[in-house]
């Protein structure tokens, strides 16, 4: 009976303590607290871009920054682009992120004039010698052009769309040629796609099909599309951000913003033509581009505040509660069980 009692007792230490990370994200008063994520933020963001040619202020590739207009130190985000698209296709989806505290970089690896089509290993080669230059160029750069803005390099994160998703696991797991100056301090995959089939990968291979086995100590969230795998599949079965979330680790986080599709997060207008091509080409749920950005963003900073700025609250909220979202949201963490539906395809 003593032994009994004691097992009960433990029991009720462990729900107890598995409770307390989520004592106050659930209370009702702090709902519109919680949903701020989902909304503009309250930094005013540059007018434009700021674009830097390739070898201007010694850029590696020309780029992008997204920045607050307001003095200050923030977190970095190194954004890696999808499949022939443009750094420039995402500019909405930037400002966004940007509008919560945050600066973006985002360099353009491809180009159709003259033609650059690299490798994914190019790509990934590419992308590390942007994230070298931004120690020494970054600070630069924004003295020009944002009085009193400063990148903070100890809270950079690494994120990429489609075939960029691929190349920013692929950078946090060590596979460039180029060795890194800078420590990536969380990842976050936007519909990772690994190739066109598990027999059609691009190379190098980062997928493993083995549960847990991506050698990652960082925090990683994966965030799919309900209709990526949809004809015309963007972002095919086996070959996708489930396959991503399922390789990550423990306290690894994935959602699938269910009705939207794989390029539902562009720009509505002034997009690249490769980009209006993909967009028509890929399923799209012909719904309002804004709620996909919001509900993307939205998670994205959610997940960059829980990790950079020691504020959970809201990120646990939404796993917690998926209806906090703008739009139709599979959420799970591994770890963690909410009796929710445990596939996305149950919603």
């Amino acid at each position: 009976m003593a032994k009994l009692l004691l097992l009960i007792f433990g029991v009720f230490i462990f729900v107890n303590s598995q409770a307390q990370t989520f004592p106050t994200i659930l209370e009702k008063h702090n709902s519109e607290k919680i949903t701020d994520v989902f909304h503009k933020g309250n930094f005013q963001v540059t007018n434009n871009p700021i674009r830097v040619k390739r070898y201007e202020f010694s850029a590696p590739e020309p780029l992008i920054i997204i920045s607050p207009k307001e003095a200050g130190v923030y977190p970095v985000l190194l954004f890696i682009h999808g499949t022939m698209l443009s750094n420039e296709d995402y500019s909405l989806f930037f400002n966004y992120i940007a509008s919560h505290g945050f600066i973006v970089v985002a360099p353009k690896l491809f180009r159709l004039f003259p033609p650059k089509l690299p490798s994914q290993q190019d790509e990934i080669d590419m992308a590390a010698s942007v994230a070298n230059w931004m120690p020494l160029y970054l600070q630069v750069v924004l003295q020009r052009y944002v009085t009193g803005v400063e990148g903070d390099l100890e809270k950079l994160a690494i994120s990429g769309h489609s075939r960029g998703g691929k190349s920013a696991f692929a950078l946090a797991l060590g596979f460039s040629n180029i060795k890194l100056d800078v420590t990536f301090s969380a990842l976050i995959g936007v519909d990772p796609v690994a190739g066109r089939s598990v027999d059609d990968r691009t190379l190098p291979h980062v997928l493993t099909y083995k549960p847990n086995s991506f050698n990652l100590s960082i925090p990683v969230t994966v965030i799919g599309s309900g209709l990526g795998n949809h004809t015309i599949s963007c972002a095919p079965n086996h070959v996708s951000h489930q396959q991503f979330y399922d390789e990550c680790k423990e306290n690894s986080s994935h959602f699938v913003i269910t009705k939207y599709g794989h390029m539902d997060m562009l720009n509505e207008f002034r997009l690249s033509p490769i980009a209006v091509t993909m967009s028509l080409m890929c399923a799209q749920s012909f719904r309002p581009k804004a709620t996909m950005r919001r509900t993307l963003g939205g998670i994205m900073v959610a997940f960059l505040n829980a990790y950079f700025r020691d504020d959970g609250r809201q990120y646990y909220a939404i796993i917690a509660n998926r209806s906090l979202a703008p739009t139709n949201l599979f959420a799970e963490k591994k770890g963690f069980n909410f009796g929710f539906a445990t596939t996305y395809a149950q919603l």
